[in-house]
């Protein structure tokens, strides 16, 4: 069914998975069983199957097993439109991850180059009430998905900015010492704010074309910064003596916020019900989808972690069907597998528990 997805998933002192095996086919998946059983664990694992820091934000360390601390392995046979690929992701007593792709090592970012993958975790449930960090983060990952280059620009804007402040908190005044460092952060800030926009508009073209259950969310990028390279080296030149005053970089793309509203009701994300806000977070998920089933050939891996669980039975059942038309691999998490009966015999079950702090995961008959 899917244009995209994993046949095979193997864990190896990953969180609480001592050993996992999982094998499947192209349908979406339906992971169930008691909190704590390690269901979350097993998506976390599948969101490191692309740039970034996982669904949890999580160092390396922080995924190994305890208390044997050994470090972690996660194998992936990813199939899409580039073709099969065995994917490694390893980390050896809390070094930093390690990736390979066909027994060869690649950086992170070739991971975006052969797969994308998306997830709606319950900590996003806050999204529109939460800092502008965070939004930022939501927005950077769907930017991500469309653009894989833009975490490397993300990456180097950052060094670029943490190596000014600290000039900033040291009240260096000397021009010569920024110059490079603002050229930089010019350079790249500007592409951050079009690589956003660009995603934006994708997801507004697939929000518009789709037949859809769940609300259409509009989405503005409110970020007062130049546009043009050459004025924004001059703006954070300009700004220098204001950033003195903070000890911080006051201008840039690290600034900006994504703003929602519920289209067909004009009322801002922010102000929904909290029903409302979680159908406008499922309704961006989907129109990302969406969006890269057209630009990358395939629609991506879908995460949602206990998604099913905030959804009355009418938007499950919606939900599901808008999933199989989409043709996505997604792969859901819940407690009871009666949460997933609208998916009939679409899914595949997957039964996870656990004793004595190990995982176990099966397919369910």
């Amino acid at each position: 069914m899917a244009g995209l997805y994993l046949s095979s998933l193997t864990l190896s002192h990953f969180r609480s998975h001592k050993r996992a095996v999982i094998e499947v086919i192209d349908t979406p998946v339906a992971i169930h069983g008691d909190n704590g059983a390690g269901k979350t664990n097993i998506l976390e694992a599948l969101s490191l199957l692309s740039p970034g820091r996982g669904l949890r934000r999580a160092s390396a360390e922080q995924m190994t097993r305890r208390p044997e601390g050994l470090g972690w392995k996660i194998t992936a046979v990813l199939h899409g439109p580039l073709g099969a690929s065995e994917i490694d992701v390893t980390s050896e007593k809390g070094a930093a991850r390690q990736v390979r792709i066909d027994g060869k090592p690649a950086p992170q970012t070739a991971l975006g180059r052969i797969a994308r993958v998306l997830w709606l975790i319950p900590s996003m449930d806050r999204l529109w009430i939460e800092g502008a960090d965070g939004r930022r983060r939501f927005l950077d990952r769907m930017t991500l998905s469309f653009l894989p280059d833009h975490a490397d620009i993300s990456l180097a804007y950052e060094k670029a900015m943490r190596e000014r402040n600290r000039l900033l908190k040291d009240m260096v005044k000397e021009p010569s010492w920024y110059a490079a460092l603002e050229a930089r952060m010019a350079e790249t800030g500007v592409a951050i704010h079009h690589n956003r926009l660009h995603a934006l508009a994708a997801l507004s073209q697939a929000q518009d074309a789709a037949e859809t259950a769940f609300p259409t969310a509009s989405l503005a990028l409110e970020c007062d910064m130049p546009t043009d390279v050459e004025e924004m080296r001059a703006a954070l030149s300009e700004n220098r003596m204001r950033d003195l005053a903070a000890g911080r970089t006051l201008i840039g793309p690290h600034r900006a916020d994504l703003i929602g509203t519920y289209a067909a009701k004009g009322i801002p994300a922010r102000d929904c019900s909290t029903g409302e806000q979680k159908a406008l977070l499922v309704s961006l998920i989907l129109a990302n989808a969406r969006a890269l089933a057209a630009d990358f050939g395939a629609p991506p891996l879908l995460l949602l972690d206990e998604v099913a669980a905030h959804l009355d039975a009418g938007r499950r059942a919606a939900l599901y069907d808008e999933i199989i038309a989409l043709g996505a691999q997604a792969w859901m998490t819940g407690t009871e597998d009666g949460l997933f009966d609208a998916m009939g015999d679409r899914a595949q079950s997957v039964l996870v528990t656990e004793e004595d702090g190990v995982s176990t995961v099966k397919l369910a008959p």
